[in-house]
């Protein structure tokens, strides 16, 4: 039977020391989109979205929720980060967000970059709902991770 990493002897939730694990530089890519009509995705380009211009504030509110992790996922370390790339783009009826994290550590940053991903996607959400309810929030993921004792890892394509 596998070890509970997040579980102690006694069934209770713990924190996992980390203090051990080697110190190396850690980056992870994540990225998703939400679908949008048509009258919300014109918003989105022509900047006319009646809360302002939704990329700009999507972007930001992104990169904060990176920042924020550990505050949002009981079980998550904080982490100092050395770097938050937020990018947003436009495809036909949707936008997508991708994420890049970095920090110097001894453990990950897929949440924090899963998180700035997710968070982007609510605020761009948020600063629609007026124009579009029925928008969709989908395939949030993790596209690569490097560092640690598990290496390099990237997302098989299909």
């Amino acid at each position: 039977m596998q070890k509970m990493t997040h579980i102690d002897a006694d069934g209770n939730a713990r924190m996992v020391d980390v203090g051990g694990k080697e110190i190396t530089e850690r980056v992870a890519i994540a990225e998703g989109h939400i679908e949008l009509s048509e009258d919300a995705f014109r918003a989105v380009v022509e900047r006319t979205a009646k809360k302002g211009d939704v990329l700009a504030i999507a972007q930001l509110a992104g990169i904060m929720g990176a920042k924020r992790t550990a505050d949002l996922i009981p079980l998550c370390h904080p982490l100092p980060l050395s770097g938050i790339n937020l990018e947003l783009r436009t495809d036909p009826g949707k936008v997508v967000a991708r994420a890049t994290v970095r920090t110097v550590g001894r453990t990950g940053v897929e949440m924090e970059a899963l998180t700035a991903v997710s968070v982007a996607l609510l605020t761009v959400y948020d600063m629609l709902k007026a124009e579009d309810r029925a928008m969709v929030i989908g395939a949030v993921r993790l596209l690569e991770k490097d560092g640690g004792r598990s290496g390099h890892w990237v997302r098989e394509q299909g």
